[in-house]
């Protein structure tokens, strides 16, 4: 299905946030279309996990309207998830707590993300790109008609980071699903990605990822990051293959579907 036909699932017009007489978000707009990736980039407190929050319903904008279609069901792959570490929890008995998990999906998904070796295997002794497999894993058992990865390869080496975003389109096109995704990292998500939304607290430009790394916007704002990626090649080279609270079994607690944020 072409993102041109496809329908549109969530969509904002307009978000504005202000904390403590800062602008956090300003006149922010957006479209997510069945089948789109759209990756929201920006520096660290640009405001893109807040928009995040925001689109799910977790947090309220000052005004602007967010409307998701009815139904939507929505795998959330938070920033960060701790856990006491005084619980006793395996990796199998964490994905239990997601909603409608069985034994036959917990193992597929294991398997699909190559993390079936740790099944057994303590949540406390995970190493940061094991954990982040884990959060996808639960975020996935829920059937996702909308993935959200926040942030999904923080504290993953560069060469888990490269295998992360290759499954990211595979995994799209196996679930049939649309996916939201933050990063702050242009370089390693364009291949991955349909659309990008540079963000720095307002929309500074978007579009194809192909041009917005030649807009003017986009490289004020990440020209040192970018004059660093162009010495770690491959990274730095593009090729494009493709024309509040969120709880502990994975789902997304939100107003009902299709309400408006006012």
């Amino acid at each position: 299905m072409s993102s041109t036909s496809a329908a549109t699932i969530l969509s904002a017009s307009q978000l504005r946030l202000t904390r403590q007489h800062k602008t956090v978000l300003d006149n922010i707009s957006l479209n997510l279309k069945t089948g789109q990736i759209i990756t929201l980039i920006g520096p660290n407190g640009c405001g893109k996990s807040t928009l995040i929050k925001v689109l799910l319903g977790l947090e309220s904008a000052d005004s602007g309207k967010v409307t998701r279609r009815p139904g939507l069901r929505i795998g959330y792959m938070p920033q960060r998830l701790s856990l006491d570490q005084r619980m006793p929890l395996t990796v199998t008995g964490f994905l239990r707590l997601a909603r409608g998990a069985g034994n036959e999906r917990i193992g597929y998904w294991l398997d699909r993300l190559s993390i079936s070796a740790l099944a057994q295997q303590s949540v406390h002794d995970l190493s940061g790109g094991e954990w982040q497999r884990v959060l996808l894993a639960r975020a996935l058992l829920i059937k996702p008609d909308l993935l959200v990865l926040d942030e999904p390869v923080q504290g993953v080496d560069v060469q888990g980071q490269l295998e992360l975003y290759s499954l990211i389109p595979q995994l799209r096109d196996e679930l049939g699903c649309a996916v939201l995704m933050v990063s702050h990292d242009l370089h390693l998500v364009m291949a991955a990605t349909d659309e990008v939304i540079c963000l720095n607290g307002h929309v500074c430009c978007s579009g194809h990822p192909d041009t917005v790394s030649i807009d003017p916007a986009y490289i004020r704002l990440f020209g040192a990051r970018l004059q660093q990626g162009q010495k770690q090649a491959p990274l730095a080279h593009y090729t494009h293959h493709h024309d509040h609270q969120h709880c502990a079994d994975g789902h997304v607690e939100h107003h009902a579907p299709g309400k408006e944020i006012l």
